[in-house]
């Protein structure tokens, strides 16, 4: 039974949904390192919120591994790069908190604004202090945004509903969706400037690592107040404390810091800093939300392959796979052909989409046609790490797309680069999803692959097909399928045979010995 390792506290919903599909999940959270290094061969899906780092050296134990699932948004604690390296998915959750995060971020806006916090524990310890804690209106004033995505998004229109002005700095965001959302596009500059609270909703990169550092905050207005709800280290703490000591920063409202837990952050020593711990998923709806998509996401992963949330592969939404399925088959199928034919070292790929191909999302058939052509020469390889591990191999990537195909209504076609030689292979799907090789090196051809295959190149001379089944039959070897092509009577031609059993090396060698036959490879599929 397949088996996945709740390694997180995660809403009971999770448990039962893989349950459901079949999956056995144990809840374990809490797990020490050395005991989660120690039981995580046993598994081939993790789940996860944010106390458990996924290193590589964790990863580097788990050989069944197949999926990472972050309950959850950011996945700072895990090991991308290295999870990519091994071929293990890592998914997120990207909006099953989004209106919870949303949410918490206006309310520490209003509680920043009102200075609630502060007048809760003056009133509670005796004080009666109205004039001590004057606050300033929320309405009219000029929100600025950083980072419009769904979380971005959702602050936005929630802003606008208590009459606040929003501004948004995002590099991403197409101009027709920030005219739908209402709000106006800056630069980080002008955001920075003109906004009278500035809040931050971009993942935690090493681009975005101390975007709000002294050098921002010295642009921005004297009374500046800010939220940060998305990831520590965002804003550079030392600098914003500075800021608030010097009173140009009038407050700021923290839910994530560069440290967590944060139980000694010298920015708790400020009356005017309101700090949460991390509360911006935490809410019983987002919980019970995150976690059964987590379950549903990785069950359907670990089931069937299908990719949703992904953030190392392409994602392929449930309405897409019908379409793409087949599509991913002739990819990986063409990029097997091509990288057993292919000699010596493979410096550059042509991934070719013509026709109804392409229309299509071309990335998880990219994906497919390059695990197909590497995984021939290497272990380990799949649709995750095929493209990182081409990039570090210095293999060129090129895709090209032509809206009409010569001959059929789709083609795919991989051009593999090799030694001083580029050789082709293109297929096609005909009714029912059955597929075609329809071209190989140049050379047109019709036929179907099976599990072993012999191909061949050679001079087009008579006698040449009786005599390699002829040595075939004598090997006891049974023809399924013979497919023959040629560029010019007399000229360059190509086979494809298909057989029912492996060919040994001495036959290989007795049909690589025919006068005709310039090249011979057995191929298997």
């Amino acid at each position: 039974m397949t088996k996945v390792l709740i390694a997180d506290k995660i809403s009971d919903v999770a448990a039962q949904a893989f349950a459901e599909r079949g999956i056995e999940a144990d809840v374990r959270p809490g797990l020490a390192p050395e005991a989660l290094a120690e039981a995580i061969d046993g598994y081939e899906g993790l789940a996860v919120r944010s106390a458990t780092r996924v290193t590589a050296d964790l990863l580097e134990r788990a050989t069944r591994l197949r999926v990472v699932g972050r309950a959850g948004t950011g996945v700072d604690n895990v090991d991308v790069h290295a999870a990519t390296a091994r071929g293990i998915v890592v998914m997120n959750t990207p909006h099953g908190n989004s209106v919870t995060a949303a949410e918490h971020t206006i309310a520490m806006m209003c509680a920043m604004a009102r200075r609630i916090p502060q007048a809760d524990r003056s009133t509670r310890a005796g004080a009666w202090e109205r004039g001590r804690f004057m606050g300033i209106e929320l309405r009219d004033k000029t929100l600025g945004v950083v980072g419009c995505g769904t979380i971005g998004a959702i602050v936005a229109t929630l802003a606008q509903g208590l009459k606040m002005r929003v501004i948004t700095y995002d590099p991403y965001l197409a101009p027709d969706r920030a005219a739908s959302l209402g709000v106006t596009l800056v630069t980080l500059d002008e955001l920075l400037a003109e906004s009278d609270m500035i809040t931050v909703h971009v993942p935690l990169t090493e681009e975005t690592r101390g975007l709000i550092d002294g050098d921002a905050l010295a642009k921005t207005k004297p009374g500046v107040r800010f939220v940060n709800c998305a990831r520590g280290g965002l804003i550079v703490e030392a600098d914003l404390k500075s800021a608030i000591e010097s009173g140009h920063v009038a407050g700021a409202a923290l839910d994530v810091f560069e440290e967590e837990p944060a139980r000694d952050n010298p920015l708790f020593a400020h009356d005017e800093v309101i700090a949460t711990p991390h509360l911006g998923a935490s809410t019983l709806e987002a919980q019970e939300s995150v976690a059964l998509q987590i379950a549903q996401q990785m069950g359907e992963f670990l089931l069937t392959g299908m990719v949703v949330n992904a953030v190392n592969a392409p994602s392929i939404a449930p309405e897409e796979m019908a379409k793409l399925g087949p599509y991913l088959t002739l990819a990986e199928q063409i990029g097997s052909f091509a990288g057993q034919i292919a000699e010596g070292r493979i410096r550059g790929v042509t991934i070719t989409f013509e026709g109804q191909a392409s229309a299509l999302d071309s990335r998880p058939l990219s994906a497919a046609a390059l695990q197909g052509l590497l995984a021939p020469r290497l272990d380990n390889i799949n649709m995750v790490n095929a493209p990182l591990v081409a990039r570090e191999r210095g293999i060129e990537v090129r895709e090209i797309r032509s809206a009409t195909a010569a001959d059929y209504q789709t083609v795919m076609r991989v051009d593999v680069q090799s030694g001083d030689r580029v050789q082709g292979v293109a297929g096609t799907l005909i009714g029912g999803g059955g597929l075609r090789i329809v071209e190989i090196e140049g050379i047109k051809i019709e036929a179907e692959l099976g599990p072993h295959m012999i191909y061949f190149t050679n001079e087009d001379r008579p006698g040449l097909i009786g005599s390699v089944a002829t040595i075939l039959g004598e090997a006891g070897i049974n023809i399924a399928t013979f497919s023959l092509g040629r560029r010019a009577p007399g000229g360059d031609a190509v086979g494809l045979i298909g057989i029912d059993s492996p060919v040994p090396d001495e036959v290989a060698a007795r049909l690589r010995a025919r006068a005709a036959v310039i090249t011979l490879q057995r191929l298997s599929f």
